[in-house]
């Protein structure tokens, strides 16, 4: 572990704008990937042939490797800069982003945004830019990437950075902190060095913008919450529910309640990267045992509190959501499959109270009938089966959900008030 500051990032952007390529090289240029790693793979590749893939390839293979190798560390990508330690949250595929953007990129501090230089602002750039704003990430860094396939053309870039300002405005995030970083992945431009390809350009590198992102302050005060994303039994502990301290902290001998299972006892053991631990603190990825508490008793999507403060387990609750993109309409007994931190439960909208304008945050219509793509909208919510979830202005970390139905992400919002079962 690194005694500098943590920060999570997420990577995001349309399919094919380089993410992966990105990530690969900002692995690489920090010194997380070795030289001869990235040389295997560029052989692979070229035998492939799919040279100029492989930092791409880094990113794939290690996917892979995690895919097999069961450990109970949810693997991430690490790096270091000067002055932080980086965890990047999303690993590439859009499926996977949308799905692990509750579990994952909801925790991220701070996000690089690719779009192609070639290809401009895609549909998917809009709904990861939604996603971010609704979710809660402060601070973008927005990469225009591909710059070689445009020849480093200036007048290019501008284009690109002009239609992202646009974007941004539309979703209110906030344009006078966006760093605009013309780069190419594949060739390293303005990665870690500044590119001599990019004469006008005298802003920072990429690893110079993540050096100079605010600091995090950890949800150390908070009341603990650790979504449970898997329940393992290991011979010689017993039952190990494995998750991520979201706020407060985790402590040898606290008493715990699980909800909305209602299964708790006492801690006995914490443990994190191999190694036991006397207690954890928001962002640390855990495995501990509960004294009296079975592989039965509890399950992934559980919530685990201090007995004396327990997690709330909603009746209904209240939240502001935003549709992405549904075929059609949606209106009241609408009942698609909200993804909350590690939970996935069916819900219920049984009214809807207001349509907001995006544009300004006031309110447009009072009850409207239905909502559409685009629209943002105030929402109550019937769970079909208990759900613990929070109020996003009291734990913000366990208030926004993302709302999926036939094979997609149609919407995203955060729980504004919660009716306590």
């Amino acid at each position: 572990m690194s005694d500098k500051p943590h920060q999570n990032l997420a990577v995001i952007g349309h399919v094919d704008h380089g993410k992966s390529t990105m990530v690969g090289r900002l692995l690489f240029e920090t010194g997380s990937v070795p030289e001869h790693v990235i040389e295997q793979y560029r052989e692979e590749a070229e035998e492939k042939g799919k040279g100029g893939f492989e930092f791409a390839y880094v990113m794939d293979n290690l996917a892979e490797e995690r895919e097999r190798g069961v450990t109970i560390d949810i693997a991430h990508q690490e790096f270091d800069t000067d002055e932080y330690y980086f965890t990047i949250v999303d690993c590439p595929g859009h499926r996977d982003f949308v799905k692990n953007m509750i579990t994952g990129a909801s925790q991220a501090d701070n996000a690089v945004l690719v779009v192609a230089a070639d290809d401009g602002v895609q549909p998917q750039t809009q709904e990861h830019v939604f996603l971010a704003r609704t979710l809660g990430i402060d601070e973008l860094i927005i990469a225009v990437n591909k710059m070689d396939l445009v020849d480093y053309d200036e007048n290019k870039y501008e284009a690109v950075v002009d239609e992202v300002n646009q974007l941004l405005q539309q979703v209110r995030f906030s344009t006078d902190d966006a760093k605009y970083i013309p780069t190419s992945a594949f060739e390293g431009d303005n990665i870690s060095e500044e590119s001599e390809n990019t004469p006008w350009y005298d802003g920072p590198t990429l690893l110079e913008a993540l050096n100079e992102l605010p600091e995090p302050q950890p949800p150390t005060d908070a009341p603990l919450r650790l979504p449970i994303q898997d329940v393992y039994t290991i011979s010689g502990i017993g039952t190990v529910p494995v998750g991520r301290v979201e706020t407060g902290m985790l402590n040898m001998g606290d008493n715990v309640s699980f909800q909305p299972s209602d299964a708790g006892g006492e801690v006995k053991t914490i443990e994190m990267h191999h190694e036991e631990v006397p207690e954890a603190a928001p962002g640390d990825n855990v495995g501990f045992n509960v004294r009296g508490v079975g592989k039965d008793d509890i399950r992934r999507g559980d919530v685990c509190g201090p007995a004396d403060d327990p997690p709330t387990v909603a009746e209904t609750f209240q939240a502001q959501v935003v549709v992405m993109q549904h075929p059609s309409v949606i209106t009241a007994g609408y009942t698609p499959v909200f993804h909350a931190h590690t939970a996935q439960v069916a819900c219920t909208i049984e009214s809807i109270d207001k349509k907001i304008d995006p544009s300004s945050g006031e309110v447009a219509e009072e009850n409207p009938d239905f909502i559409q793509s685009g629209d943002a909208a105030v929402v109550t919510v019937r769970p079909q089966k208990p759900l613990s979830i929070e109020s996003s202005n009291e734990i913000p970390e366990l208030g926004s959900f993302a709302i999926r139905d036939m094979g997609q992400t149609v919407a995203a919002g955060k729980v504004l008030s919660v009716n306590e079962r």
